[in-house]
């Protein structure tokens, strides 16, 4: 039988390809390169059906992810079904019962918490379904056949950096006071992150030159989740902040804020101004990640010192040719194959390049790229 789909698979492929002019996409030659590994059994046929999981529309960078990867899919002739599941882990998976039951060929699943989508995965796998987990490792299941993400330890690491050459660690005397922020506890990503910029910061705690006035200092990397903002939510996030400067700051200032992401980093950017700091004062340095649009807002007013972007146009650029192989049964394009497990397996993953955002390179990076207008910006 598997003979016989393949040749029907081919046969379609030709059809295609004479109505068409081909069955794979021009895109393919502008894409990052990288090794392959075979899509095995995956569906072959031109007729493919993409179910796309977004964790929720809350964050902007979802609603931005989201809507370019359909663009993509929609460009390559595919048709997809977008949901969104308002960060409710039973809500995506019945969303993703629903794509399986509607009868996708492959899901691409950015997952809430990536330990509970085991079962439904197996249903996905039980009907042939390919499983691309995109920017979220999906823990715990044998069913996810290919991982695409950014790299989530540089995340960290960039971030850690800056704090440590913007505050001169290296040298200076100090101590600076520091308040550091984990991600959400359901997100695998978010250890990854905290990781990368603990390895840097956590030295010059033991040393006595960075000192976290809150007790809210982690003793290893893998106690990260004592700190997590569960959610990534900013109003949690401004709360925390304005509970750690109310209790710890009567006599001192804050002079960096590890933050994760935009979105923790605009709650702690609020609860900053709401306790009176000013820019070019005595605002303290804020990280963060996405390059949303209030943040690099806030960074051309001196309220965030930078943000890690990850463009995620390149993202979806090439999960949309990892489907495309997938779906023409061709070898599917990873860089990766051995730092991702998922405590089953290594997850054959493509790792793409990031960008460290200042006020410095606002305007030729992301304005010159076309990712924000200089109207959106207000240049």
């Amino acid at each position: 039988m598997k003979k016989l789909t393949r040749l029907v698979a081919v046969a379609a492929c030709a059809a295609l390809a004479i109505g068409l002019g081909a069955c794979s996409s021009s895109r393919d030659s502008d894409s990052p390169g990288g090794d392959t590994t075979t899509a095995g059994d995956a569906p072959k046929t031109a007729e493919a059906y993409i179910g796309i999981a977004m964790p929720t529309k809350s964050l902007e960078r979802w609603n931005n992810d989201g809507a370019y990867l359909e663009q993509q899919l929609t460009a390559l002739g595919y048709k997809s079904t977008l949901q969104y599941a308002d960060n409710k882990t039973d809500q995506q998976i019945s969303q993703i019962q629903n794509m399986i039951n509607d009868g996708v060929t492959v899901l691409v699943v950015a997952s809430i918490d990536g330990t509970v989508l085991g079962p439904v995965l197996e249903q996905a796998a039980n009907n042939d379904i390919t499983v691309i987990a995109y920017d979220r490792l999906i823990n715990a299941t044998p069913n996810v056949d290919y991982y695409a993400t950014f790299d989530n330890y540089m995340v960290g690491q960039l971030q850690g950096q800056y704090i440590e050459e913007a505050l001169n660690l290296k040298t200076a005397d100090g101590p600076f006071n520091l308040e550091p922020f984990a991600g959400s506890p359901d997100d695998n990503n978010a250890k990854f992150f905290f990781s990368g910029a603990w390895d840097v910061l956590k030295p010059y705690i033991d040393s006595g030159k960075l000192v976290v006035p809150s007790g809210k200092s982690p003793a290893s990397n893998d106690q990260w989740q004592a700190i997590g903002i569960q959610g990534w939510t900013t109003a949690t996030a401004q709360s925390e902040m304005q509970n750690r400067i109310n209790s710890f700051y009567a006599d001192k200032k804050v002079d960096a804020v590890l933050s994760p992401n935009d979105s923790l980093a605009l709650g702690i950017e609020q609860a900053l101004e709401g306790a009176g700091y000013q820019p070019d004062v005595d605002w303290p340095i804020v990280t963060g990640q996405d390059g949303d649009l209030a943040n690099v807002k806030n960074i051309l007013a001196d309220k965030q010192a930078m943000t890690v972007w990850k463009d995620t146009r390149i993202l979806a650029d090439q999960v949309a040719k990892m489907v495309q192989e997938i779906v023409t049964g061709a070898t599917v394009s990873v860089n990766n194959t051995t730092d991702y497990n998922n405590g089953i397996k290594n997850v054959p993953s493509y790792l793409l390049p990031l960008e460290v955002i200042t006020k410095a390179n606002v305007e030729e990076r992301l304005v010159g790229t076309d990712f924000y207008s200089a109207d959106q910006l207000g240049l």
